[in-house]
């Protein structure tokens, strides 16, 4: 039986749905907007908030928005992550990231896109990034920390299994269960060692939506909520998007076995073509 997830102890009682950092978030000069879904999002329920410096102005959006409601910045989860892989530059990031952000601490700091072995290699290695998340975690600018991947699930292996780490991100969708790696490798191994499971690119940004085939945004939130994940993360681009997301995160409808299977099959035949955020399979 799995270990409960240092994730899973670190959100409490928080629903199963967060808000995406991409979607409008990862946008520029559209703050009206962002803050508007980002307003959805929190009034619905949603408590788990998602953030990088590589989705364009994420950061700024949010920190935008804890600043105008500074009673809720408590009540959220932030995360965030680094692209960055050597320590001191990694570190630099963090402090920029909660400037931005306007927080003090965040819940959850993600080692961001781990790609190749030459990434992992970096990394892992005396003063690679590695070291500057595990001080972080240690002297209490993060809560947790973790590790994010979506090309190749050998790397991202490697890492949950080598890593001190509490949560990883990576694909969750029908795709992934009709390719294999991911879920069936990567999650078990995770589970293993009491690692979080965080669910992105559930909707393929929306070239998974086939609604007359069963593949609407409903679904496929529903899909990978029924996989074994602590949090599933979806990017919103309107606050109508946000509150759906919201209400899957407090009442999901279960979605069966065989329901699943007939998800997976549906994609199967262009599973690798729709998986473009592997890169080359």
């Amino acid at each position: 039986m799995a270990l409960e997830s240092r994730l899973r102890k670190m959100l409490g009682s928080t629903m199963r749905t967060g808000l995406g950092g991409e979607g409008v978030l990862r946008t520029e000069g559209r703050e009206a907007e962002a803050l508007a879904v980002l307003e959805s999002a929190f009034k619905n329920g949603i408590r788990y908030f998602d953030s990088a410096p590589a989705y364009a102005g994420s950061e700024r959006y949010q920190g935008h928005f804890w600043r105008r409601n500074p009673d809720r910045r408590n009540q959220a989860f932030q995360a965030g992550k680094s692209a960055q892989r050597e320590s001191a530059v990694a570190e630099a990031e963090l402090s920029r990231t909660l400037s931005r952000l306007e927080r003090d601490t965040l819940g959850l700091w993600q080692i961001h896109d781990v790609r190749s072995r030459e990434d992992v290699r970096v990394i892992e290695s005396p003063g690679g990034a590695l070291q500057a998340f595990t001080a972080a975690r240690d002297t209490g600018l993060v809560q947790g920390i973790g590790v994010t991947g979506h090309h190749d699930p050998a790397v991202l292996l490697h890492a949950v299994t080598n890593w001190d780490v509490d949560a990883v991100l990576l694909p969750v969708n029908p795709v992934e269960a009709a390719i294999g790696g991911f879920l069936d490798r990567v999650v078990p191994a995770a589970r293993e060692r009491g690692i979080g499971v965080v669910g992105m690119k559930v909707l393929g940004a929306g070239q998974f939506l086939f609604p007359d085939q069963g593949l609407s945004a409903e679904n496929l939130i529903c899909f990978a909520l029924a996989q074994d994940t602590d949090m599933v993360i979806v990017g919103c681009s309107t606050p109508a998007e946000a509150e759906m997301l919201a209400r899957l995160g407090q009442k999901p409808r279960a979605m069966g076995e065989e329901e699943q299977a007939r998800l997976v099959e549906t994609v199967r035949p262009y599973a690798e073509r729709l998986a473009f955020y592997r890169g080359t399979i």
